[in-house]
């Protein structure tokens, strides 16, 4: 067992089982032994890749659908343009030399929310020069409107689960086994106030530190103006099923099996965040496939664009980075990964986005 496992299974046995919730908290963000707390986890070395680390075009396509909201917005100056979760950088890098070259003269005042020490590092190499500032959470970033982006974030957010029986949903836990390991339980008796209809094993996640972020930042967008771009893998319609994982070296693996030395997971509810976002009284602008999106915003013309300076390696890495992105097959990241925009109700349509 892990020295966090250890420590789970402690906490175990001292107050008893714990929530997925928690158990998610601890196993990404524990102080000493949490996964964020300590590794670099992306890259081929790593556990998974982003969107950001396939290919530079990601970024300057959301830099450049940045100068275009940046104009609906009034033109505010200094533009503030936060990324909550910014992994090495990367993305935030590219984004901003998109928006430079699409809004020249505009003064842009980058902001990154991280917890990660090592993660922080890698941000302070990839951004030296760009006046970045860093911040603990979304709670301290300066007033005023701004530019959100949200990319493979909500989905390390720690969520709730419960599973139906005979007798109603009773709460999935995290508990010790016959041997010591730890094992996935039920609560003994059922949660109150969940009437939800589903056959008798379904399993229903909830999420509600994500829900209550994109409440607050909703209200922020609506009260102060600027929009939140989120990009996740989910799904748009509310559904029953258990999609909590783990991945390690860029494979599934048992989410019990090694706490703090894989990544955790669970789907993002996209249905249950539009709501949240409408409820707040913000404007929200899809879900819409990430494929879609990447080719409304001219991810084709761009690649065409950097192959006519390109190499046979560099092409051929070009397309097949293109290929990656909006790979329409059910676990595809073209078709998987969603996005969605949490808007000020005047900011009028988005690019990428249908009118509808």
């Amino acid at each position: 067992m892990t020295p966090l496992g250890r420590e789970i299974a402690a906490i175990v046995r001292e107050t008893g089982p714990i929530g997925i919730d928690r158990y998610m908290a601890l196993c990404l963000g524990h102080p000493v032994h949490g996964y964020y707390r300590t590794r670099d986890p992306l890259g081929a070395r790593g556990d998974f890749t982003t969107a950001p680390e396939i290919t530079q075009m990601f970024g300057e396509l959301i830099g450049a659908w940045a100068a275009y909201v940046h104009r609906a917005m009034g033109r505010p100056d200094p533009l503030l343009i936060a990324e909550l979760g910014p992994g090495r950088g990367t993305l935030m890098a590219d984004a901003l030399r998109a928006l430079s070259a699409a809004a020249p003269g505009v003064r842009i005042a980058p902001h990154l929310v991280e917890t990660s020490p090592v993660l922080r590092q890698a941000q302070e190499s990839r951004l030296a020069g760009a006046g970045a500032a860093w911040h603990a959470s979304p709670e301290s970033l300066p007033d005023g409107p701004a530019i959100l982006i949200a990319n493979e974030f909500f989905d390390c957010l720690p969520v709730r689960q419960f599973v139906r029986t005979s007798d109603g949903w009773h709460e999935r836990l995290v508990g010790l086994g016959a041997e010591g390991s730890l094992a996935f339980g039920l609560a003994p008796e059922p949660t109150p106030g969940l009437a939800a209809q589903a056959s008798t094993g379904a399993v229903v996640s909830v999420p509600g530190p994500g829900l209550d972020l994109v409440r607050a930042l909703a209200r922020r967008v609506c009260s102060q103006g600027g929009v939140l771009l989120v990009f996740d893998y989910g799904h748009v319609r509310r559904d029953f099923g258990d999609t909590l994982q783990a991945l390690s070296g860029h494979a599934f693996a048992d989410p019990l099996a090694a706490p703090g030395e894989a990544d955790l997971t669970c789907h993002v509810d996209f249905a249950a965040l539009a709501l949240a976002s409408q409820e707040a009284g913000a404007a929200v602008h899809g879900p819409t496939d990430q494929g879609a999106f990447l080719a409304a915003l001219g991810l084709h013309e761009r690649a065409a664009k950097l192959r006519l300076r390109a190499d046979d390696a560099q092409a051929e890495a070009i397309d097949a980075a293109v290929a990656r992105l909006t790979d329409d097959r059910p676990e595809g990241m073209g078709r998987l990964f969603k996005v969605m925009a949490v808007a000020a109700p005047d900011l009028g349509p988005l690019p990428g986005f249908s009118p509808e």
